[in-house]
């Protein structure tokens, strides 16, 4: 018999991120493409909250949010340093990120899905290392038929890139997010598994 929870799982760290990870991951979904607020996840509570308004007319192409009982931290940095040849990079503490692409129009968050990974942004945020994940909804009608980054349409990869290198920027101030490179499925599985170590290290006494 399945296990039922008689109360409410945290998302970040309630939630398995799969049976087949990380070839199918389990996420959890915070903002949709029609959402002008950007929500995340309080880290305490687990409900979704306001970060911020968007200012701009920036809109997530995508469905994005976090690969819960995942966290960037000492792996994960390791990775973009080598990838870089840098040695002072920290990751940014946070839950993996991760964009889910889908043919299909979800109309709001604080969902979990299915979806495989296909490749990644390595982005730096101040100078930490903040990677996006890109995948796409299993089974998806359209989408699930890609198995790599470089299969995806360039439209859909540069309004993405577009999205990730600006969504943060004040008119007046430098850029916030620095783009270094786009990888293709094998290293976001690196870097997922990197976080997923991460995880394990600072949150042990989580993990069953």
């Amino acid at each position: 018999m399945q296990k039922v929870h008689r109360y409410k799982a945290h998302p970040w760290h309630g939630i398995s991120p799969g049976e087949h990870f990380p070839d199918v991951l389990t996420c959890f979904i915070e903002i949709v493409q029609t959402d002008t607020v950007k929500y995340e996840v309080d880290k305490q509570t687990g409900y979704l909250s306001i970060d911020r308004p968007q200012k701009f007319s920036n809109i997530i192409p995508a469905l994005y949010g976090f690969i819960p009982q995942t966290y960037c931290d000492a792996s994960v940095a390791a990775i973009t340093a080598n990838a870089l040849g840098r040695d002072d990079i920290e990751g940014d503490h946070d839950p993996l990120d991760i964009c889910v692409l889908t043919e299909k129009d979800i109309t709001h968050g604080d969902i979990i899905v299915k979806a495989r990974p296909i490749g990644g942004f390595r982005l730096l945020d101040l100078g930490a290392a903040d990677d996006k994940i890109i995948a796409v909804l299993d089974n998806d009608a359209i989408y699930s038929g890609f198995d790599d980054i470089t299969q995806i349409p360039s439209k859909v990869v540069e309004r993405l890139v577009h999205y990730f290198t600006t969504y943060k920027n004040l008119p007046t101030k430098e850029p916030r997010t620095v783009l270094t490179d786009i990888y293709s499925r094998d290293v976001a599985c690196d870097v997922i598994r990197g976080a997923r170590e991460d995880y394990e290290r600072n949150f042990r006494h989580l993990v069953k």
